[in-house]
């Protein structure tokens, strides 16, 4: 079993599978990453194929009961909580392929970062704020969007960017590194260009 920073972990969660354009320069991503964690293995988790759970009347009764990792592991409702979090807390570096969906989130990402968001065990609630408990890493985020979204050629909002970072920060996690596909499933020339522009970032990556 791995132990603390031992793992890349890698979301996707386009219902279009490893076909998806975040997918694709995921792939390229974890490439880049492979060499710069060479000790790491990868923790693949399709959360479109196997959504996690959305959270039930159990677990926001026993959250607050049970904040112990060991206690929650053990208690029903909280399990897969507790093993989501288990594989954050083993990653050296996290990697999310994402597409945006009506200008935010999937909902099978929400439901991920539900599990994960947990007050006692992630992040806890003090007079000055929420205050992540997680050790920062760093995370990868590639967005795949049907339209422009950064820059002054945006066109349509942009939630997914804004929520991400707000929702991370809450549990420890700032260091954030988005790459963007705009327009990416228009046409060829379009997927080419957008493909081409997070490449360049992406060799910027140390």
């Amino acid at each position: 079993m791995a132990g603390p920073a031992d793992t890349i972990l890698r979301l996707d969660c386009s219902p279009k599978g490893r076909d998806a354009n975040s997918s694709r320069f995921a792939d390229e991503v974890a490439a880049k990453l492979s060499v710069l964690e060479p000790g790491a293995w990868q923790v693949y988790r399709d959360l479109a194929a196997t959504p996690p759970s959305f959270i039930d009347h159990g677990f926001t009764r026993d959250m607050n009961l049970f904040p112990v990792a060991t206690v929650a592991s053990a208690t029903k409702t909280l399990r897969e909580s507790e093993k989501l979090i288990g594989e954050v807390e083993s990653a050296r570096r996290i990697l999310i392929a994402t597409p945006m969906h009506n200008y935010t989130v999937p909902a099978v990402l929400k439901a991920w970062i539900d599990q994960v968001v947990r007050i006692g065990r992630t992040f806890e609630s003090t007079p000055v704020g929420k205050v992540g408990l997680l050790p920062d890493r760093p995370v990868h985020i590639v967005v795949s969007a049907g339209g422009r979204i950064v820059g002054d050629r945006a066109r349509q909002p942009d939630f997914l960017t804004p929520y991400l970072t707000a929702v991370f920060a809450t549990i420890g996690l700032r260091d954030l590194t988005f790459y963007y596909l705009e327009g990416a499933s228009r046409d060829e020339d379009t997927r080419t260009a957008a493909f081409r522009a997070a490449r360049a970032q992406l060799t910027l990556l140390s």
